[in-house]
């Protein structure tokens, strides 16, 4: 037999690679004792010197032979001693001590803590090995060192008994610790994946507040551009509409820095919802959203099929407002100067659509480059609403978006 026929009779293959240690360290493998591995192995000791006691007193009793008494004597305080490298060699120590068990009665109980020590820190196969090799020793040592004062039968099933008690006591206590071990492992799993939706959570939340951000803030800064770009295309223009166009660009930076402060605000909430107590747009600011755009010099025409807005759920009818907000808005960074369409129709059941057109611009030269993201943002808008968006340039120059969102009946 070689040890690579069988690898698990090795010490480091014994071990359960399940169970850590008090230090949180695996078991296989060597490590020094903590204070507690001292104690337990201490009280171990004792009680292994303790068992030997009271049996070398029996044996001493009924056996005249002063060379086999004092052989009891030193086999049980070497097998005592042993104890103390049973966490290296477990197995080899369990099988030696039931052999001398067989041999003396002294070492007993030093076999009975091996076997205990045995089954808390061991696998069942090599556990059942030594317990089958510990039963077989338990019917046979009544016959090589009988007590003329006990029947042996009453000493057989006594051994047996004690030895299938240390047995099932380690057991007991090895799935206890298994137990504790899978509890702690699923509190730690369970911890790990709580900050993990937390995190998730609060990236899906800035996410948001940035589209949020995206949306409302490139709405305002065009128009201070729009304004910004009258005045210095036109010098000359009369006091008064110089004095209305700095008047709507102030009011514009006004509107942006609120906006902006609300959005912030609620990053700063952490017990408020996902938009706070700031007003949402609906279906029925809409009309606000074009007449804005308007008094900035822009040429939108409305197409508002819905009329009763009030019954559009509180999501679409924000999208659509998002999606046109954004629609004016590249129109008016891109094609200055073009005539925009936003055309809203459907109903319960149908959905809702939105779609915004504009024809090429007039003047190229005020056009001001995008990034895209602020179509990419919409595309998740209304993904997330349970719609859909397609958006592209047309045959003439001009750009199209249209969106599609659920309406349920």
């Amino acid at each position: 037999m070689t040890r690579t026929e069988y690898p698990w009779l090795l010490p480091s293959a014994m071990a359960d690679p399940q169970e850590p240690d008090p230090r949180g360290e695996t078991s296989t493998g060597r490590r020094r004792r903590t204070v507690r591995d001292w104690i337990v192995d201490t009280c171990a000791f004792v009680l292994a010197a303790l068992f030997g006691l009271i049996a070398a007193e029996a044996s001493d009793q009924y056996n005249t032979s002063e060379m086999v008494v004092l052989a009891d004597q030193l086999l049980g305080a070497a097998a005592c001693c042993a104890l103390w490298v049973r966490r290296r060699w477990p197995v080899g120590l369990a099988l030696v001590l039931t052999v001398a068990t067989v041999l003396t009665p002294v070492a007993g109980g030093a076999m009975l803590v091996a076997v205990f020590s045995l089954a808390v820190h061991r696998l069942f196969r090599p556990v059942a090995l030594v317990g089958l090799v510990a039963l077989v020793g338990s019917v046979v040592q009544p016959l090589v060192r009988p007590d003329p004062t006990v029947n042996y039968w009453v000493s057989m099933i006594a051994g047996v008994v004690l030895l299938l008690l240390a047995i099932g006591w380690g057991m007991l206590a090895r799935a206890r610790r298994q137990l504790v071990v899978a509890l702690r492992e699923r509190a730690l799993r369970a911890e790990t994946e709580a900050e993990l939706r937390a995190e998730q959570a609060q990236r899906l939340a800035r996410e948001a507040i940035a589209r949020e951000m995206h949306d409302v803030l490139a709405h305002r800064l065009t128009l201070l551009s729009v304004h910004a770009g009258a005045l210095e295309f036109r010098p000359d223009a009369p006091p008064a509409e110089v004095a209305r166009a700095a008047g709507v660009i102030r009011d514009s930076a006004h509107d942006a820095l609120q906006d902006l402060r609300e959005i912030i605000g609620v990053l700063r909430a952490p017990g408020e919802g996902d938009h706070g107590d700031r007003p949402q747009p609906t279906l029925a600011t809409l009309e606000a959203l074009v007449a804005e755009s308007r008094e900035a010099g822009m040429k939108v025409t409305l197409d508002n099929r819905i009329t009763d807005t009030a019954s559009v759920p509180a999501i679409v009818g924000r999208t659509v407002y998002r999606i046109a907000q954004e629609g004016l808005t590249n129109a008016r960074k891109h094609a200055p100067g073009a005539e925009v369409t936003v055309a809203v129709g459907g109903g319960p059941g149908d959905g809702v659509t939105v779609a915004v057109d504009n024809p090429a611009p007039v003047d190229d030269a005020g056009a001001v480059p995008g990034s895209g993201q602020g179509l990419i943002g919409l595309t998740e808008r209304a993904s997330l609403a349970g719609g859909s968006l397609e958006h592209g340039a047309t045959g003439d120059g001009g750009f199209h978006v249209r969106a599609w969102l659920p309406w349920a009946a």
